[in-house]
């Protein structure tokens, strides 16, 4: 193939449409795909293996390739400690975004639009070496299994001129939305972190006492907010105010755990949400896909979306939590002698349903700020407020929950974090509001159709 094009880089945001100024840059695609020329990919010939849901797959590149990068993050030890998994998702789905939209043309680019770009090079193509190209430079340990993947792709896809110059469309949008990612902080080392001494101070928390983490996760350049802060919540409210105590006579009755007030169902609820609350809501994306039978094009557009808002609205949580570095429940309730307020006693040996607390300060809450985004998403790319779909668990395997809504679905997930033990329900409010001004913001702004 002899294909010269143009790649265009949106590298900041007009304020006023979420756009920007194009830079252009000239590359040569069939430089970078000699390998890939006449339908003989590089990659390992296919294993033979069946792959999991390989029909509905087949149609759905973009489901299969966030399913493949699932099944990486749920791996002991491939991700990154000091990386938070939703920058992977958001860069993955970016590309692929950026890689089909730049055939089909039909709504304004993320970051890079390849022009010229042929209209009947294969989106297929195009998204699965997209996504590729990301996974093996940010998982380079994992390329011989992700190559594998590749090449079982690629032949469900009708070899010629189509499927090559979709193949070299993916490399370039993904190879320069790496580049401008290289340089977006999150491989800066974390700022040290000293525990505050005073009532309401996060501090470590028993009985494992995990050290804080991602303490600079909010210096990482958003995807699209303007800035960190730019949605921050409110201060939580005072350690001696009735709404202070409110809280925490709900978190210590419902959340401990030896709870005999809490219901089965509850306990239920404060376990089965126990995992990375984002892989659940890129799985309850990839349900509503598949049910709304989405083709490639919108598919891509709906995981950018998502992706793009979890990782804002993650940068966005932990600017807040850094900021006001507010005490877990566990520490709340066994030094409630000390915050002033007569309505709050103390227990000393209190400790949380999972009995582990996650290794963050309490306000707001990470997983109402990802369901809250999540189901903002969802409500407005769908357009509405009720679709039946059943939830599965990362940490309980054959558990079921049934919903009839995106928003049922978070506000569960938000509760459940009481029922655990692990947050305040301010700090859900909280969380929720902030996470769906993220998604809304993103969807209202990112990915808009060409003209409207």
């Amino acid at each position: 193939m002899s294909l010269e094009s143009e790649v265009d880089l949106m590298p900041e945001i007009n304020k006023e449409k979420a756009m920007a100024k194009f830079v252009i840059v000239s590359v040569v695609l069939s430089v970078m795909f000699a390998g890939y020329v006449a339908g003989s990919p590089s990659a390992p010939a296919p294993s033979g293996r069946q792959q999991p849901g390989a029909a509905d797959q087949a149609a759905n590149p973009v489901v299969q390739w966030n399913r493949i990068l699932l099944g990486i993050v749920r791996t002991p030890g491939a991700q990154p400690a000091t990386i938070h998994a939703t920058r992977s998702f958001a860069i993955m789905h970016a590309a692929i975004y950026d890689a089909v939209n730049s055939i089909d043309g039909t709504h304004q680019p993320y970051l890079v639009s390849v022009s010229g770009a042929p209209r009947d090079a294969s989106q297929e193509a195009a998204a699965v070496v997209a996504a590729h190209e990301v996974l093996v430079q940010l998982y380079p340990g994992l390329q011989a299994m992700l190559d594998a993947e590749l090449q079982s792709s690629l032949d469900q896809i009708p070899g010629g001129a189509a499927r090559t110059s979709g193949m070299a469309v993916g490399q370039t949008v993904a190879d320069n939305i790496l580049r401008v990612r290289a340089t977006d902080g999150s491989a800066d080392p974390a700022q040290p972190f000293v525990a505050g001494t005073n009532p309401g101070d996060y501090q470590s928390t028993p009985p494992n006492f995990p050290k804080p983490a991602f303490t600079s996760w909010s210096h990482v350049t958003p995807f699209a907010l303007d800035r960190a802060d730019q949605f921050r919540p409110a201060p939580p409210p005072p350690l001696t105010s009735e709404a202070y105590a409110r809280a925490f006579n709900e978190v210590k009755t419902l959340g401990q755990n030896t709870s005999t007030v809490r219901t089965a169902d509850q306990s239920l609820i404060g376990r089965f949400w126990g995992g990375a609350i984002q892989n659940y809501w890129n799985e309850i994306t990839q349900t509503a896909a598949l049910a709304h039978g989405l083709d490639v094009a919108r598919s891509a557009r709906l995981f950018a979306l998502l992706n793009l808002s979890l990782a804002d609205t993650v940068i966005a949580f932990y600017d807040a939590k850094y900021t006001y570095r507010l005490w877990r429940p566990v520490t709340a309730i066994r030094a409630a002698d000390q915050d002033g307020n007569a309505q709050t006693d103390a227990d000393p040996n209190w400790l949380p349903q999972p009995t582990n607390t996650a290794a963050d300060p309490s306000y707001p809450g990470a997983h109402a700020a990802i369901s809250g985004a999540g189901a903002a998403v969802l409500d407005s790319f769908f357009r509405q407020d009720r679709f039946k779909l059943e939830v599965t668990s990362e940490v309980m395997p054959g558990v079921l929950r049934s919903f009839n809504g995106f928003s049922a679905v978070a506000d569960e997930a938000s509760l459940s974090r009481i029922y655990a033990g692990q947050h305040f329900s301010f700090d859900e409010n909280a969380g929720s509001r902030l996470g769906r001004k993220v998604g809304r913001f993103v969807i209202g702004n990112f990915l808009m159709p060409v003209g409207g």
